[in-house]
């Protein structure tokens, strides 16, 4: 039997649970939710847990949600999306009953983000999203790299020299907990059964879409736009299909959490900021799947792994966002002149923190131009600016920008 990895979201959940009457787990499929659920509730006094992928609790769901939901103590209700009727007869036992920790629910697609979904639970529900694991949790290490960045002195943990080699093969496994178990041949069927079932049943019911060759061909054209603006056109023409059906089928991916549409970040300081998105695959390794590599032939692609390399530290920075103390948001900016920076973190508080991701074993003083750019634009809210690359050492660059390399990112706790 495989050892159980602990999530760092576990906490937040329970401390979600503590004050709030309905608390909502969101994620793809197969990244843990269940077994996060079974981890929360045990100790709970009174304690239930159902599932509507069974067909007989689904059905009773449906029949009597009232009846469904009645309990005493933590009721946790699985792919709650399966079911909309049952978020007004939450929403009527909250409103009996104002307890904090009422109801656990989980959803392998945007709770309260579809339009079959009333938005009964405005106010009463926080929802949480889990990633497939990160880097920290595969090594059991709990990672604390967006505190650090936003603390006064922002100091880095390195172990050396990321390998070309271990930097891909951690691209290439990704971090979906079956993934992770396997070998690189049985990791690939599980990638092709995952893409196939999801995209054939989640997707295509969601939408009630009859074509599932076309969100296929889709959802490969877009392995090869990882961590690239987002122009719906181009893609469109590579997957031969209406640019108004691509823009409802990126918006169903996004349901399902098989991809990330990363905001562009603007203020009125940077009116010339383009308003467009990037893609990110919520998990490398089915993106890397799609696009027909290997690690051996990834390990021989320049061309390839830079942009590889980019989504995998943004969906690493995004995990950590779940249950980093610091609040922030993750966008990205770039200027109509062409300027731009990878990432960049917002705190609550204005402050700014720039990234930039390079998959060099170097790095140059002309790396910085985004970020130097960026900088004068905020003034004094911009933070920190960081440049992650291969190679062994943290650098400095000014007093505010930073060589890093890419390991700082999981090893920093």
């Amino acid at each position: 039997m495989s050892k159980l990895i602990s999530r760092h979201l576990q906490s937040a959940v329970l401390t979600a649970l503590a004050d709030t009457r309905v608390v909502a787990v969101n994620g793809a499929r197969q990244a843990g939710k269940s077994t996060l659920v079974h981890s929360v509730m045990k100790g709970w006094p009174a304690r239930e847990e159902r599932t509507l992928d069974d067909g007989s609790t689904l059905a009773a769901a449906k029949a009597d949600p009232n009846r469904f939901v009645r309990h005493s103590g933590l009721l946790a209700i699985d792919e709650v999306q399966r079911a909309p009727e049952l978020m007004l007869a939450v929403k009527a036992a909250v409103d009996r009953e104002r307890r904090p920790g009422q109801f656990l629910l989980t959803g392998s697609a945007r709770i309260l983000g579809l339009q079959s979904l009333p938005d009964a639970l405005v106010g009463r529900m926080e929802t949480l999203e889990l990633w497939p694991f990160s880097q920290g949790e595969l090594e059991a290490r709990r990672e604390r790299f967006i505190d650090a960045v936003f603390s006064d002195n922002p100091r880095f943990v390195t172990d050396g020299l990321t390998a070309r080699d271990e930097l891909t093969e951690r691209l290439c496994r990704g971090g979906f907990p079956e993934a992770t178990r396997r070998d690189e041949g049985r990791r690939a069927r599980f990638f092709a059964a995952y893409a196939h079932d999801l995209v054939d049943r989640d997707v295509s019911q969601l939408a009630d879409i009859r074509r599932s060759d076309a969100l296929h061909h889709l959802l490969k054209a877009m392995a090869w736009l990882s961590a690239q603006l987002l122009k719906v056109e181009r893609l469109a023409s590579d997957a031969g299909l209406p640019a108004t059906s691509v823009e409802r089928y990126l918006a169903l991916f996004e349901e399902v959490f098989l991809i990330k549409r990363l905001p562009a970040w603007s203020n009125s300081a940077t009116a010339r900021s383009v308003q467009m998105r990037k893609v990110l695959f919520v998990d490398t390794g089915l993106c890397v799947f799609l696009q027909g590599k290997t690690l051996k032939r990834l390990l021989k692609d320049d061309a390839a792994i830079g942009p590889l390399i980019e989504n995998f530290v943004l969906a690493e920075l995004a995990r950590q966002l779940g249950w980093a103390e610091t609040r922030a948001t993750l966008s990205h900016f770039r200027t109509r002149d062409g300027i731009e920076v990878d990432g960049v973190l917002e705190a609550d508080d204005g402050r700014i923190v720039g990234i930039e991701v390079k998959s060099a074993e170097t790095v140059r003083n002309e790396d910085f131009a985004g970020l130097r750019h960026l900088a004068a634009r905020v003034g004094d809210r911009f933070h920190h600016g960081l440049v992650f690359y291969a190679g062994a050492s943290v650098l400095p660059f000014g007093p505010t920008l930073q060589a890093v390399p890419l390991n700082a990112l999981w090893l920093t706790s």
